[in-house]
């Protein structure tokens, strides 16, 4: 079985796209947020229950974080865990820092958390999205992943350049690449006269690094980046180790 989210939420095309392409491999369950949960990174529900609803069959939505969905299924929700999370098709990138803020790939993290190997899938572009050729790619390679003994520490971050199939060069492995963000705080006062606050600011771009999934999609391939959850800078243990901090 394969379990299937998003950030974007229960509405969002590049789910139900994304759905209908893997029931090629193997039964798919959705459970995705009821509404977009975009930039929520790994958060989770803690203040109040969490309410499911059966859109269709095999097809729920949850008033919570993409990360509270992979939870729930994997944790009671469903009779068997799945043997695959695949959390997208996002609507835009997510390249470099990105996956720090995404809910997309999140959900992918809480799956290899649960013992689930897991695959984050975004289209790097803008509207109109040509969700066939990310579809496509990503029932190829969840195939590869159920057949080569899924590994429960499997983490891939895929981008697919907005493009058509036809103008895809090939596939990359890449590294994380660096995108530079212009944020904005937009200060507005409401009918009320209270203050409020958008963050905005132009759209990101990237330092052009070679090996890169930024560099790759910028070149028209398809980037996957393999990710890991140990975040220990162990070069800088050994740094510090030599400083001799007392309690």
């Amino acid at each position: 079985m394969i379990l299937v989210t998003n950030d974007d939420g229960i509405g969002a095309e590049g789910l139900l796209v994304l759905k209908n392409a893997l029931t090629c491999l193997s039964e798919v369950v959705v459970i995705a947020p009821d509404r977009e949960q975009s930039g929520t990174s790994h958060s989770l529900t803690l203040n109040h229950p969490l309410r499911l609803r059966e859109v269709g069959e095999s097809f729920m939505s949850v008033d919570g974080t993409p990360t509270d969905c992979v939870l729930l299924a994997c944790n009671g929700l469903l009779k068997d865990k799945p043997d695959l999370v695949v959390a997208g098709i996002n609507h835009g990138p997510n390249l470099g820092e990105d996956v720090i803020y995404s809910g997309t790939v999140a959900a992918a993290i809480e799956g290899v958390l649960q013992g689930v190997p897991s695959i984050a899938i975004s289209v790097a572009g803008k509207a109109p999205y040509f969700f066939d050729v990310a579809s496509s790619f990503t029932t190829k390679l969840a195939r590869m992943v159920l057949e080569g003994g899924k590994d429960p520490l499997t983490l891939l971050n895929v981008n697919v350049p907005n493009l058509r199939a036809e103008s895809i060069s090939r596939v990359k492995i890449t590294k994380l690449g660096n995108r530079v963000y212009r944020d904005l705080l937009i200060k507005k006062v409401d009918p009320r006269g209270k203050n409020y606050y958008w963050i905005g600011g132009d759209e990101p771009s990237w330092k052009s690094a070679e090996e890169t999934d930024c560099r790759a999609v910028e070149e028209g391939m398809i980037s996957v980046t393999p990710l890991m959850l140990d975040m220990t800078d162990y070069d800088k243990i050994s740094e510090m180790e030599g400083l001799n901090l007392k309690p």
